[in-house]
């Protein structure tokens, strides 16, 4: 499924030849080994190095950052790190982490091992919230300049409207749609009402599961390339699955690390299935906007088809439901 340009992606372009000489450009002697890592929205790879330690090279995708925006994020990186915090900081080379090869930016960072958190492990997952918390004590400090917060404006009704300018959907669908989307959104707007007025802070915001290794009793965070003002809770809710019980008892293990360190604010549960909401609807559009990606028919097969709206769709109207829900309970 094509977008139907002519123009060839930029993507297109960087291959081997030119990832292996954008790292000896700063200086790395390459042995040859290239790995693709498990990235989409860049272009991520594990390099092998002569007589060192292999490194990762993260190739950014062209017109999503500014570039003001992407040293932002490297320095909240650094921040953190500096703060003790486990997190995978870019490396610094002839005095900046931000680079351009043939009009590609990079950066490049340590390759960490790990494995994915078992969050059955109820003494892995208050590590995490501990873990949380921390990153939090440092984000709160300051303000993102460069970095957008996490709103229902961008994610809600942007991505909606897009959706429906794109002319993707079925026309019978588009209309149910529409329809479903004005009802969950105003429902979301009224889960926001009901926490009243929560703090934005330096955060994540796309901690999930795929984004903490562990390394023995470690924990490792990796991938800030989304870092953005948010609620503290946008760095929590997608660590709970199951059903509400299941989600109700991972919640306590989680907070029960988290106000180790920090105090959270409880109002914010309000805000769980409303967030969840706009990442359902944020994430359909955005693999809208990115099926020009010549990786894209390969990475995403399904996107587009009747039953991928219509599951869409099924999603959205379950949402409804939970954003008419009680928040999850806890108790300090």
């Amino acid at each position: 499924m094509g977008s139907g340009r002519d123009t060839p992606h930029p993507y297109a372009s960087l291959g081997p030849e030119q990832i292996l000489a954008a790292l000896e450009n700063l200086g790395y002697s390459c042995d040859g080994r290239l790995l693709t890592l498990n990235s989409y929205e860049n272009r991520v790879y594990r390099v092998g190095v002569d007589d060192g330690d292999a490194v990762v090279a993260k190739f950014y995708r062209p017109g999503r950052w500014s570039d003001d925006a992407i040293l932002e994020e490297h320095a909240f990186a650094a921040e953190l790190a500096a703060n003790d915090l486990p997190v995978v900081a870019p490396l610094p080379a002839e005095g900046r982490t931000l680079h351009v090869y043939q009009d590609f930016r990079y950066s490049v960072s340590p390759c960490m091992g790990g494995r994915a958190p078992d969050l059955e492990d109820h003494q892995l997952l208050r590590q995490l919230g501990r873990l949380v918390a921390r990153l939090h004590l440092t984000g709160e400090i300051r303000d993102f300049q460069h970095r957008p917060a996490l709103d229902i404006d961008s994610y809600g009704y942007e991505s909606r409207e897009y959706l429906l300018a794109s002319g993707l959907m079925p026309p019978e669908l588009a209309e149910v749609y529409r329809g479903v989307t004005k009802h969950v959104l105003a429902n979301v707007e009224a889960c926001y009402e009901r926490a009243g007025r929560t703090r934005y802070i330096r955060l994540h915001g796309d901690f999930h599961i795929g984004n903490v290794l562990v390394d023995e009793d470690r924990l490792h965070i990796v991938d800030l390339d989304d870092c953005r003002s948010a609620p503290a809770v946008q760095d929590l809710w997608m660590f709970l699955s199951g059903d509400r019980d299941e989600q109700t008892g991972q919640l306590g293990i989680l907070l029960e690390g988290y106000e180790e360190f920090r105090r959270f604010d409880a109002r914010e549960l309000n805000l769980v299935e409303a967030l969840r909401t706009l990442r359902i609807m944020h994430y359909a559009a955005w693999l809208a906007r990115r099926r020009d990606d010549p990786a894209f028919e390969a990475a995403f097969p399904w996107f587009g088809s009747q039953r991928y709206w219509e599951e869409h769709l099924l999603s959205l109207r379950e949402q409804v439901a939970l954003t008419e829900e009680p928040p999850l309970a806890w108790f300090a």
